[in-house]
C-alpha cells in the first residue's frame, strides 16, 4: 500500500499543486533554504492566503538570510505586526543571524533543530523541500490525511505517535520534498476538515476511513477546556496629533512591541484598571480579542487630562502614521476604535 499511495500522490501532485511564492513548481529545482524557513516560520499558526502578503514584503525588504540578519529586530517585529505569536519574529531574527554566522542553512534534520525556533516539524520541511532529504514532515495537514488514510481511532493529540509512523511508511526516499507538499497540498484542498471531496482524492480508493464511511469523522480530537475570559484597560493618550506609545518587556506576551500603555491584563488575571497618567478619562469602547490559551476584552480609556509631563518610559507617535508603529493586532484595533 505504501508505494501506492507515494506514487499516487505524487502523480496527482504533478498537475494540482498549489501556486505559492515560496515554492518550486514540481520538476523545478527546490527553493532557497532561505525561503522554505522564512515560510514554514510565517505558517505555523497562521493561514497560507494571511501569511502571504508578509513574506512577498519580507523577501522584498530582506532578500537573503544576511539582509535579515542585519536588520534591527524592532525593524522585524513592525514588519511582523499583525502575523501574531511574537516570538516567532524574535527567534527569526535569532535564526537569521546564527544562519549568517555560519555561512549557510545546515541541510540535516539534527543539524536544523539546533536553530534557534526551528522545531521537529520546521526541520524536517526545510530538510525534505530545500535539500530533498528524506524527512517525516507532519502538520495538521498531514495529520488528518494520515488519520483517515488508515482509519487511526485514537484521538488527537494521543494519536500523533500512531500517525508519525504511519506517515513515515509512506514517505518515499525520492521527492520526499514534494510528496511533503502534496500532502499538506491534499489536505488543504482535497481532505478537508469538513466536507471532504473523497471523488476528487487519488487516495479514495486507498483510504480506510472512506472505506468504514467515516472520513468526515476522524480524525478524532479530545474535547478542550473552554478558554478563561480575562478583562483589561489600554490607554489612548494624544497631544498635538501624536499619541503616546510603550515598548512592552521583551520577554512575555507581545514581547519588544510597541503597543498603547495598559494595565497589565495578561493570561493569567484580568488587569488592574489603574491608570498610567492622573487626570479626567472617558470610555472609548471595548476591543474583543481571542489568544491561544484565553479571550480579551479590552477597555479602550481616552484621556482627557492635561498632565503630560507625568508621562516616562515610552515615546510620542504621529497618530496619522500609526501603521508605521507595527502595533501587534490587538492595539492595532483599540487605535482604530480611538481614531475613528
Amino acid at each position: 500500500m505504501e508505494d501506492r499511495v507515494s506514487q499516487a500522490l505524487l502523480e496527482w501532485y504533478d498537475s494540482h499543486a498549489r501556486t505559492l511564492p515560496w515554492r518550486a513548481r514540481p520538476g523545478e529545482a527546490p527553493p532557497d533554504a532561505y525561503r522554505v524557513w522564512l515560510s514554514e516560520v510565517m505558517l505555523q499558526q497562521t493561514t497560507t492566503a494571511h501569511a502571504a502578503p508578509y513574506f512577498a514584503r519580507f523577501t522584498e525588504r530582506w532578500a537573503t538570510v544576511g539582509a535579515l540578519a542585519a536588520a534591527p529586530e524592532e525593524a522585524v517585529m513592525a514588519e511582523w505586526a499583525g502575523l501574531g505569536y511574537y516570538s516567532r519574529a524574535r527567534n527569526l531574527v535569532a535564526c537569521a543571524r546564527v544562519v549568517a554566522e555560519r555561512g549557510a542553512f545546515p541541510d540535516t534534520e539534527p543539524e536544523l533543530r539546533k536553530l534557534p525556533g526551528v522545531g521537529a516539524y520546521t526541520a524536517a520541511a526545510i530538510a525534505a523541500i530545500a535539500f530533498g532529504r528524506r524527512a517525516v514532515v507532519v502538520d495538521a495537514n498531514v495529520e488528518r490525511v494520515v488519520a483517515r488514510l488508515y482509519a487511526i481511532e485514537e484521538p488527537l493529540p494521543g494519536a500523533r505517535k500512531a500517525i508519525r509512523e504511519a506517515a513515515d511508511a509512506i514517505t518515499p526516499t525520492e521527492r520526499a520534498g514534494d510528496f511533503a507538499q502534496a500532502m499538506m497540498d491534499l489536505g488543504a484542498t482535497i481532505c478537508t476538515a469538513r466536507n471532504p471531496k473523497c471523488l476528487l482524492c487519488p487516495l479514495s480508493a486507498l483510504c480506510e476511513a472512506r472505506a468504514q464511511g467515516r472520513q468526515a469523522e476522524l480524525p478524532l480530537k479530545t474535547v478542550k477546556k473552554a478558554k478563561p475570559q480575562r478583562e483589561g484597560t489600554a490607554f489612548w493618550i494624544e497631544r498635538n496629533g501624536q499619541v503616546w506609545l510603550v515598548r512592552r518587556p521583551a520577554k512575555g506576551m507581545l514581547g519588544g512591541m510597541r503597543a498603547l500603555p495598559d494595565d497589565g491584563w495578561n493570561a493569567r488575571a484580568d488587569g488592574s484598571g489603574d491608570a498610567p497618567i492622573r487626570g479626567a478619562w472617558r470610555a472609548g469602547g471595548v476591543v474583543r480579542h481571542s489568544f491561544t490559551h484565553f479571550d480579551l476584552e479590552l477597555g479602550l480609556a481616552i484621556y482627557a487630562g492635561d498632565r503630560w509631563e507625568d508621562l516616562e518610559g515610552g515615546e510620542w507617535w504621529p497618530v496619522a502614521e500609526i501603521e508605521a508603529a507595527g502595533l501587534p493586532t490587538l492595539f492595532a484595533k483599540a487605535a482604530k476604535l480611538a481614531t475613528t
